[in-house]
């Protein structure tokens, strides 16, 4: 098995989510992360979703991902020609012995105290996959209470866009 990264350019449109979803869960796919957005043009969405699979079942989905109507354009976004980040906040325990050590960790890798409590800190983080692993590597001998994740962010380096062609045309 392998990670995919896909980027799907599609209408804005109500049940559209749940027909691409239940397309990867009738094959058997576990989605690793999607994330959804709107685009730069008005009555478009973005969305990106990462699974784990084979590259024949991967085209036989992404081939009925292409019949649905609203979906206008998926692009498959390889690490190394693509910026992909995920977006995490932590609650991790911090009490007056531990809190300077935490904070010492947070800004060792460029992350953000969003809320202080006096028996925890909220962290907030932005990075690739290796980052956020890492931090919450050095961050677990503190406690980590909770944690929220949002779906993985991607989109293609350089000047060409996804949307290009439906700008012009």
């Amino acid at each position: 098995m392998s990670r995919h990264v896909l980027s799907l350019l599609v209408e804005n449109k109500p049940g559209l989510l749940t027909r691409v979803a239940g397309l990867f869960a009738r094959r058997g796919f576990n989605i690793e992360s999607l994330a959804v957005g709107v685009t730069e043009v008005p009555g478009l969405s973005r969305i990106t979703v990462v699974v784990d699979v084979e590259e024949l079942p991967l085209e036989q989905v992404t081939k009925q991902l292409n019949k649905l109507i609203n979906v206008i354009k998926i692009v498959e976004l390889e690490p190394a020609a693509s910026v992909q980040r995920e977006h995490m906040l932590i609650k991790v325990r911090a009490d007056n012995q531990t809190r300077s050590n935490v904070i010492e960790v947070v800004n060792l890798f460029r992350a953000s105290v969003v809320d202080y409590a006096t028996d925890a800190l909220v962290v907030e983080v932005t990075g690739d996959r290796g980052k956020i692993d890492a931090i919450l590597r050095a961050l677990e001998p503190f406690g980590i209470k909770e944690l929220a994740q949002s779906g993985l962010l991607a989109i293609g380096r350089g000047g060409k866009s996804i949307t290009e062609r439906v700008l012009r045309g």
